[in-house]
């Protein structure tokens, strides 16, 4: 799958394709459907499929400390577009120009002038353009007058309600990872590479290998029981920490620290996967190192009964 790094880098061959735009964040059932459909089309049409999306996404620009943290990160993001199909992503970046554009303009920017789409497949509550006044409606007009034809695809309920990121980042402060899985159609995981740590949990029982966590602020915080990919041949039983390491006190921004069980070997720049299986606690600050190592200890105990290891 190609990569497209902003409107600079659009080239003639770009132009020509059936495009979606989004946020596509968690790429849940919803955004699935409307990836298939897209896939269909362009296979119809003989033409390259495109997905739009920004970095960062409007809200962690317009407001970054108001934005709701992210189920993916871009690179899971891109992996999991790759995987229904998609021929191209573009990636913009939000900008305060971009945030001024009209909806007309941003129309005849992207979708006329560069990509040249042909048929165009949206969600039915997309917004674009300055003060979000674009929408749906609008790109039809546009699309009568330009020649692309413009569907949007209807919303995906389950148990009656909309599937859609935000309840599955409520279902996830509640840690229902069974619903959650449903929801998105696989369970929910993180990614990334093992980075070089301080190697303070070797000192307390408990070596760690720590995952960057890619995304300004995560949907989860506390510590779970996981099961880790890329590591063996099949998943690996683990306890994952993500937060701030409270008692000891070192960290401005959260990360996630991994534990594997019955596992001993060099993890650092592997890929991992770590998929939540069930919340152990909260994050908590202990009294001093002796009282976290007794937790820890707890905690591992906790997520073997839950293993059956």
């Amino acid at each position: 799958m190609e990569l497209i790094r902003g409107f600079h880098n659009f080239r003639p061959h770009h132009r020509g394709c059936v495009a979606t735009i989004g946020a596509f964040d968690g790429v849940h059932l919803g955004h699935q459907a409307v990836l298939r459909e897209l896939v269909k089309k362009s296979k119809e049409y003989g033409l390259p499929s495109a997905v739009v999306f920004f970095e960062p996404l409007p809200r962690e620009f317009l407001a970054p400390d108001l934005a709701p943290p992210r189920l993916t990160s871009f690179r899971e993001k891109f992996q999991l577009i790759r995987s229904l199909g998609v021929d191209r992503v573009v990636r913009i970046k939000f900008t305060d120009s971009l945030r001024n554009m009209s909806a007309d303009e941003f129309i005849n920017t992207l979708f006329v002038k560069n990509l040249g789409a042909k048929y165009i497949v949206v969600g039915d509550d997309l917004r674009f353009g300055r003060n979000r006044s674009g929408d749906f409606e609008l790109l039809r007009k546009f699309g009568r007058r330009d020649g692309f034809e413009v569907t949007d695809t209807q919303t995906l309920e389950l148990g009656g309600e909309r599937i859609s990121s935000t309840r599955i980042r409520e279902v996830l402060a509640n840690s229902d990872f069974v619903l959650a899985e449903r929801l998105l159609g696989r369970p929910y995981s993180m990614s990334g590479r093992v980075i070089v740590g301080q190697q303070l949990g070797r000192t307390i029982g408990a070596p760690t290998a720590n995952i960057q966590l890619r995304r300004p602020t995560s949907p989860l915080a506390g510590v779970y029981a996981v099961e880790v990919d890329g590591v063996a041949d099949k998943p690996v039983p683990g306890v994952a920490n993500i937060g701030v390491r409270p008692t000891i006190g070192d960290l401005n921004k959260a990360i996630m620290e991994v534990h594997l069980l019955n596992f001993n070997g060099d993890l650092y720049r592997r890929n991992l996967r770590v998929v939540f299986r069930a919340k152990l606690r909260n994050e908590i600050k202990f009294d001093g190192v002796d009282a976290l190592r007794a937790q820890i200890a707890r905690d591992i105990e906790q997520a073997k009964q839950i293993f059956s290891i």
